[in-house]
């Protein structure tokens, strides 16, 4: 056996690593035959855009602490890891890199720009992969996917044509929130909001055959040259007299009716609106619901088109807000300007303005696929931890939109979907068809957009696991845990049940584990603009993996954001060390494993035992319940201030004597042993590396069984051992020395035995101890 160094060497991480996957114990065969039931986790496939954040360090223990201890348990356990390509994300990154090569993607054809990106991914993928093994992940390498896998194409393909099939799938001309910078469309979840100062405009539009007028207040005038009637609510009485007049719309001189929808606000503005349904969601609405003309002005270079006038075509957005404006004040139709604070809809990858704009689009019927998503979670067939995020969930659910599920982007998940020109599309599983089964027709043009990259990510559980006729499809669907950051709770958790189950017709997880954000130590989000991103391998290096682990998880309750300290990390990474040091004591002082006889327990044997007892009941119970911060706090009480500050200094009083010297040495190997087992889940490179070390198995441990109960709590010694504390407790802060002495009085001891009054005066590390 040889002597564990003074200090654990991070360097050994990797050779653990390369040890525990050599040996195949990251397949769920491990424990084939063991009859305790399978536990699954399909890894929330990272970005292959970049490097692991902190964030995703996160994500990684948590599910690595449920694998590890399911494994443990016996059951067959699978964590399947992937990457995401990452649609529009990924090509806003890549575009970035040709920026500073003075280039565009309009630079290339599409088949050469997909294949620039793919080349860019796949070395990404292998950082990930790298990051990924040094932060301890023990999934199944084998089994990994990636979002456009030939495999997960297929499956999103048959998707989407059995939605198309089934009408819940359509192509139609709808307001959509398009990006003029980057020229594609997003969804709702995709646009961010900017709080900026505008002025809100009142201006006049004068009622046919009259000398009056009806004023509106907007934020947008230059969209007014599209308007096609101004909207007043029903139940607004300054306004009921006027319902199906006309008026004239200024500037175009198009005449437009006087309309009446619940829809509006009577307290915004003037209480009356312009309409304008081809460049805002709501006044699409209402047009829809009054038959409405729509009208666009506006173009997907945000300028303005012929339909606004010859004086305005051509013109940027602001421009023509401007000069739309100046007309408007030379007309004295502009009642009066107020400067406004508003949410401007913006771009969340850079911020720049949204365009809502009418374009052809294919979109998901979401509300029958919604209410079947609610009831699976008020049925509770899914869990969420932490209970409270279910509200956020109903209260989307309950009012989600026709999801938008093309992006005019190249890198991505082509559709596949054909037109001819008689007006026929044809939608295949990915076969190209020779013609058109309507006119027959072999002249066929192919869709240009892409899918949504939520689209296929929302597919990730079943198509990840081979879905229909895979092996571990019907084994491991549904998986056991969804576990993510609550940040995409809508984008994708949402999205994946309503898939989930309209495809299997089951959920897709049992479990919805959400974790926070991890913040800058004054609680700021990480970004690289504000230069407080933290690189996860970096605290690796300085710290060990074991030390960024442990501090990741204790003290951080599910769906709680954490302020990310380096001093947190060093006081853990002291915490490594303390149990290294406890095994390094245990390895000069009980080398060998020795037969405990229950029957010559000592009073501090007892203790511990009892408390070790305690630790593994509430450890499992914590872990079950996903409470593992409550398990790290408890595993960390029980280490620092039981076995290391009160066993292993008790046991050096016990193993100076011969009769005690044996038991001592075997109830120390065995609740160091039990420690690691306890303790491996959330250190496992340290408890693996001491586990060898000490040579306590001839197994490794990440297959070792999970402590079970073993002794019996005995409540009579840990009373009179918590009394032996009290006492030695009260001793050391009177400052005593080895040389001194201390005088207590009988009645202090009654409760204890006098023959542990040597062993108090030992841990009091005073001389001797007299009774008065």
């Amino acid at each position: 056996m040889a002597e564990l160094e003074k200090r654990f060497d991070r360097a050994e991480e990797q050779k653990i690593y390369e040890k525990w996957e050599k040996s195949g114990y990251f397949k769920p065969e491990t424990n084939k035959g063991k009859d305790k039931g399978e536990f699954s986790i399909i890894m929330p496939p990272l970005n292959a855009n970049g490097n692991a954040h902190l964030g995703h360090a996160l994500m990684v223990t948590i599910e690595d602490i449920l694998i590890r201890y399911n494994r443990m348990i016996g059951k067959e356990t699978l964590w399947l890891p992937g990457t995401d390509h990452a649609g529009f994300e990924t090509q806003v990154v890549y575009e970035k890199v040709l920026e500073k090569e003075g280039k565009t993607r309009f630079d290339y054809e599409r088949d050469t720009l997909y294949q620039m990106i793919w080349d860019f991914t796949e070395s990404n993928k292998s950082n990930i992969k790298n990051q990924l093994r040094a932060l301890g992940s023990s999934c199944d390498w084998d089994r990994e996917k990636f979002t456009l896998d030939k495999d997960i194409i297929e499956t999103v393909y048959k998707v989407f044509k059995k939605m198309y099939d089934e009408g819940l799938i359509y192509r139609g001309n709808r307001i959509i929130n398009w990006d003029p910078y980057h020229q594609t469309g997003f969804s709702e979840l995709e646009v961010a909001h900017k709080e900026r100062k505008t002025n809100l405009t009142y201006i006049k539009y004068q009622i046919k055959g009259s000398n009056s007028y009806i004023t509106v207040a907007t934020t947008r005038p230059e969209t007014m040259l599209g308007d096609t009637a101004i909207a007043v609510n029903p139940e607004d009485k300054r306004y009921q007299s006027l319902i199906g007049e006309i008026v004239i719309l200024p500037i175009i001189n198009r005449e437009i009716p006087i309309i009446a929808d619940g829809a509006v606000e009577m307290e915004f503005g003037t209480g009356a609106v312009k309409v304008t349904p081809a460049h805002d969601p709501l006044d699409f609405e209402i047009g829809e619901r009054h038959n409405l003309p729509a009208i666009q002005v506006i173009d997907k270079n945000a300028k303005m088109t012929a339909e606004a006038g010859k004086d305005y075509e051509g013109l940027h957005v602001k421009k023509a807000r401007a000069k739309v404006v100046e007309t408007l004040e030379s007309l004295g139709l502009v009642e009066k300007v107020e400067e406004i604070t508003h949410n401007a809809a913006v771009c969340y990858k850079c911020g720049r303005d949204i365009e809502p704009l009418l374009s052809e689009q294919w979109f998901i019927k979401t509300k029958d696929l919604a209410k079947r998503a609610i009831k699976a979670v008020e049925d509770g067939e899914i869990k969420f931890v932490s209970k409270r995020f279910e509200k956020i969930y109903f209260n989307w659910m309950e009012n989600l939109k026709d999801w938008n599920i093309s992006r005019q982007i190249v890198w991505g998940i082509r559709i596949p979907a054909w037109f001819c020109e008689c007006g026929e599309i044809i939608v295949s599983e990915g076969d190209e068809p020779k013609e058109c089964p309507k006119c027959k027709s072999p002249k066929l043009t192919r869709d240009q957009d892409t899918f949504d990259t939520w689209f296929s990510s929302a597919q990730w559980p079943y198509a990840a696991l081979d879905w229909p006729n895979g092996k571990d499809y019907k084994k491991f669907y549904p998986t056991d845990v969804m576990e993510t950051a609550w940040d995409i709770l809508i984008f994708w958790v949402a999205r994946m049940i309503m898939m989930g189950i309209y495809i299997t017709d089951n959920v897709p997880f049992k479990t919805v584990y959400i974790h926070g954000l991890i913040r800058d130590s004054k609680g700021q989000k990480m970004s690289k603009s504000k230069g407080n991103v933290i690189n996860p391998m970096d605290i690796i290096a300085g710290y060990g993996t074991d030390a960024l682990r442990f501090s990741l998880v204790i003290g951080n309750a599910p769906g709680n954001d954490l302020n990310f300290d380096e001093n947190k990390i060093k006081g853990n990474r002291n915490f490594v060390t303390k149990l290294w040091n406890i095994a390094r004591f245990i390895q000069m002082n009980a080398p060998q494993a020795k037969e405990v006889s229950r029957e010559t327990f000592t009073i501090a044997d007892q203790w511990i035992l009892s408390e070790l007892e305690t630790l593994k009941e509430t450890m499992t119970k914590h872990i079950e319940k996903y409470e593992l911060h409550l398990a790290a706090e408890a595993l960390y009480d029980f280490v620092w201030y039981k076995f290391a500050d009160w066993y292993v200094e008790s046991s050096k009083y016990y193993l100076n004597d011969h009769q005690t010297t044996g038991n001592t040495q075997g109830v120390l190997r065995y609740v160091l042993s039990e420690t690691l087992k306890l303790s491996h889940p959330f250190m496992p490179f340290v408890t693996e590396a001491i586990w060898q070390g000490l040579e306590l198995s001839d197994k490794m441990l990440i297959i070792e069984e999970w402590p079970q109960k073993e002794y019996k709590r005995d409540k009579a010694a840990s009373d009179e051992f918590e009394i032996i504390q009290g006492l030695v407790a009260k001793i050391r802060n009177l400052g005593l020395t080895k040389d001194d002495s201390h005088t207590i009085q009988k009645k202090e001891l009654e409760n204890i035995s006098p023959s542990h009054i040597e062993l108090i005066a030992n841990l009091a590390r005073i001389k001797k101890i007299n009774l008065s």
